[in-house]
């Protein structure tokens, strides 16, 4: 069994600032992590190699210090690192990184077949959650989105049972392999990496994939080029000016009615638009 795992190495959010003027993120000094929702991928195929022995390979396209994050991969117990580099991929959005990460997989299904392919559900910078989508529809395998749980999993007969996040409840999905499958967070625990694990990722050599090496084919679809994503602005939140305020009363009810009586106060014509509410509801009861 192959799993294939898709990392990206992202600035620490915490540590990130906008410029005052040109209103863009400043990287310059943030350190870089493994995508915090990409690790619960890592750790799912990582439970699943210790249960089967699968080969657990992790992926990413980035730069050449990107290597770092897919060491620190290495580390937890993947079996193998790509690193998919070349000049041509700069300034890829969604779309085109899509492009680049479903070709780089078909080579390695072609080398070994895949049979599972992990994303986390977005990354911290952007935030988009389309990589793991857009996978799936290029490579044309079955997606599985916001993956809680992972409940069977049959090498032999090809066929996998999740428990997938869904509004109002819990969806339990039966599909067949090859799939894509982007975790939710919280859905396992990462595990730490043992002294072993870090003495063979800091001697192990990142195998680096330039657009030959990865199948591309069309250089129109990578890159800039095959980015139409348009940044209009970035922006920092600016704080809220308005502080707290205290509401008296000796009683939860006292207090209660005066926090209404102040909601009502400052927006006119709520008491009046929550009425109307409550007598369609009336009414349609």
């Amino acid at each position: 069994m192959h799993i294939v795992v898709c990392v990206k190495q992202v600035p620490d959010s915490a540590q990130i600032r906008v410029h005052p003027v040109t209103n863009t993120i400043m990287r310059q000094g943030v350190p870089a992590i493994v995508n915090p929702f990409d690790l619960f991928a890592l750790e799912e195929a990582l439970r699943i190699k210790d249960h089967t022995g699968a080969r657990v390979t992790v992926l990413t396209m980035g730069p050449g210090q990107a290597e770092e994050a897919l060491k620190k991969c290495l580390s937890f117990g993947a079996d193998e690192t790509i690193l998919v580099t070349d000049r041509v991929f700069a300034g890829a959005d969604t779309l085109a990184t899509t492009y680049v990460l479903a070709s780089a997989i078909r080579q390695l299904h072609a080398q070994h077949p895949v049979d599972v392919v992990f994303t986390g559900k977005q990354t911290i910078d952007g935030d988009t959650a389309q990589v793991g989508p857009g996978i799936a529809i290029r490579l044309g395998w079955q997606l599985l989105t916001y993956v809680s749980k992972l409940r069977e999993l049959d090498a032999d007969s090809k066929r996998i049972v999740v428990e997938r996040r869904a509004e109002g409840g819990v969806q339990v999905l039966e599909s067949k392999l090859p799939c894509v499958i982007t975790m939710l967070e919280g859905a396992n625990e990462m595990r730490f990496a043992d002294m072993p694990g870090m003495f063979r990722a800091a001697r192990h050599e990142v195998q680096r994939w330039d657009r030959t090496l990865a199948g591309i084919e069309e250089l129109s679809k990578v890159g800039l080029k095959g980015s139409p994503t348009i940044v209009a602005q970035v922006f920092g939140p600016k704080p809220k000016a308005i502080k707290a305020q205290a509401i008296a009363g000796d009683t939860p009810r006292a207090m209660a009615d005066a926090l209404l009586d102040r909601m009502f106060a400052e927006h006119p014509g709520l008491e009046d638009a929550l009425l109307d509410h409550l007598n369609h509801l009336g009414a349609a009861q």
